[in-house]
């Protein structure tokens, strides 16, 4: 059986149910695809200006929840690396939002992108408070028709966890409807909660955690495509 090596980007804490969940889920997704997966946390203090000599051997970087992170710069930059070199990378919740800071940093020309939690004074942050909390809150999310993240799941909605209290402010959801970085799922009251970048081989955030699955021992179809990817990478 082959092996895929994965990068868990995130600060380690064993009592939080989406740290817990993820290797459960990616074993599952393993299982599913024939491969078996091998995964290492990289805490985001041990990150370089330059991540290359630590992520180039893994073939795949999920950015895990956990936010505010030890160093927003070393995960900016680990992010940046997997989409410019096309390594698969998947962002849930915390990586997301910092999927999305890089993005409006390197794609829509935003000069030094805010986040809230991290700057409460930002004038216009790019990542703002939700209106209303979705910390422990379960909710169904719309995929765009035609969207892979769609064709992963193969049926027009699904129900997902979250634990997050921040989100894409609205403001900037236009700068997806221009590409390449592209909304993939919405909830009922039209806000972006998945979002996918055409051209790249696997480049995908979602504000819920998919890896709760893991905890249910439920294989999940995104985290299941992404090991695909991943497996298909070269390092």
């Amino acid at each position: 059986m082959s092996a895929v090596r994965i990068a868990l980007l995130g600060d380690y804490n064993p009592d939080g149910k989406a740290h817990q969940g993820a290797p459960k889920a990616l074993t599952l997704a393993g299982e599913s695809a024939g491969v078996a997966v091998e995964w290492e946390w990289i805490h985001t203090s041990t990150l370089q200006a330059d991540p290359r000599p630590q992520l180039d051997a893994f073939q795949g970087v999920w950015c895990v929840p956990g936010s505010p992170y030890a160093n927003t710069a070393g995960v900016i930059a680990a992010i940046r690396h997997a989409r410019t070199a096309g390594r698969p990378f998947l962002g849930t919740c915390g990586g997301f939002q910092h999927a999305m800071l890089e993005c409006a940093e390197a794609l829509w020309g935003v000069a030094s992108p805010a986040h809230a939690e991290l700057d409460p004074r930002a004038v216009d942050p790019v990542i703002a408070p939700l209106s209303c909390s979705l910390v422990e809150k379960h909710g169904e999310v719309f995929f765009v028709a035609g969207s892979r993240l769609a064709g992963f799941y193969g049926v027009s909605s699904a129900v997902e966890g979250y634990h997050c209290s921040y989100g894409l402010n609205v403001s900037y959801a236009a700068y997806l409807d221009r590409g390449p970085l592209r909304v993939s799922a919405r909830d009922a009251a039209g806000d972006v909660r998945a979002a996918e970048l055409d051209g790249h081989p696997f480049f995908f955030g979602t504000l819920y955690q998919p890896e709760r699955s893991g905890l249910e021992a439920r294989r999940h179809p995104l985290i299941s495509a992404f090991v695909a990817a991943a497996s298909r990478a070269e390092i």
